[in-house]
């Protein structure tokens, strides 16, 4: 019987290389933790005796979620609890088992809601035409009588660094308003408050995340299958700029944190109408324009993140 000999050189560069994998797994969680504390630190998140309903769909960003909050729960130095929440929105060929089985194995609570939204959105929708803006209303209502009936004190939602962008030029370019996903909200039938802990995190590390942790994901068949969505060439667009203009993307995230109210347009957040001279200097008046915006430092905690975790890592 042969035996396959491996010279110590080449045993010595496969245990080096071991070592460098399990270092940036190491590090690449540390990352999501700190920048979902720092999340829920700067906007007050989750409080003493929360029941967070974290909503499970069974996509890479909603696992990381999950998976980072219990991280982060044992760490914390007050009392909340989680439950875990998927809607069943009976889609072809929709793998039920999963969902419930690995949560199973995790030990957390959960509870799966069937709903056949899916027969109401094809019904509705006609073919080849975006179907996420029903679907998400659809939705939203479920997860809100089901926050009430498992006593949920705040909903945890999935979305990203990368989705509060997209949706912030999806809103520009195609709804004429300056508007995002906020990290923190009253929900739209005002009995909830929803909260998005990844709100600092970067797509590309729930993939790598993911992949590490080898989560069982499950494709959507809705919007997973539409091809031509404004919102993937926004993060097309997103992706070339910070592949041409490294740090741009960066800036951008950070000016949703750095508003000036005076320097826009809207005569419902600033009083143009009143205003008047009164003879004292304005930080934020005409000598703003005397320094290129390229130049200038943002005095934003979030641009602070960023630069501390480039340090790091």
């Amino acid at each position: 019987m042969e035996q396959t000999l491996v010279s110590p050189a080449a045993s010595g560069q496969t245990s080096r290389q071991a070592e460098k994998h399990a270092f940036e797994n190491n590090k690449l969680h540390k990352r999501l933790c700190r920048q979902v504390g720092q999340a829920i630190g700067d906007f007050n998140m989750i409080e003493e005796g929360d029941k967070v309903m974290v909503c499970l769909s069974g996509g890479k960003d909603s696992y990381a979620l999950l998976d980072i909050l219990l991280t982060l729960r044992e760490r914390a130095p007050i009392n909340f609890d989680i439950i875990a929440v998927n809607l069943d929105q009976k889609q072809p060929n929709f793998p039920a088992h999963i969902l419930p089985e690995y949560l199973s194995k995790l030990g957390v609570p959960f509870h799966i809601e069937n709903q056949d939204t899916y027969s109401i959105v094809k019904r509705v929708i006609p073919e080849g035409k975006t179907t996420c803006s029903l679907c998400s209303r659809l939705r939203r209502g479920i997860l809100y009588r089901v926050a009430d009936e498992l006593g949920a004190t705040k909903i945890a939602l999935g979305h990203h660094r990368d989705d509060i962008m997209e949706t912030f030029f999806l809103n520009m370019f195609f709804g004429s308003k300056l508007k995002s996903m906020p990290p923190k909200l009253q929900s739209d039938d005002g009995k909830h408050i929803v909260i998005r802990p990844l709100a600092y995190v970067q797509e590309a590390d729930t993939e790598r995340y993911a992949a590490l942790k080898e989560f069982p994901i499950i494709p959507c068949d809705l919007c997973g299958s539409q091809e031509n969505l404004q919102r993937k060439q926004i993060k097309n667009m997103l992706r070339d700029w910070e592949k041409k203009h490294p740090g741009r993307v960066d800036n951008i995230f950070s000016s949703l944190s750095t508003i000036v109210p005076s320097h826009l347009m809207d005569r419902t957040q600033f009083d143009f109408a009143s205003l008047q001279a009164n003879g004292t200097p304005v930080v934020d008046g005409d000598i703003a324009f005397d320094e290129e915006p390229c130049s200038s430092n943002l005095p934003t905690n979030v641009i602070t993140l960023h630069q501390q975790e480039k340090e790091q890592d």
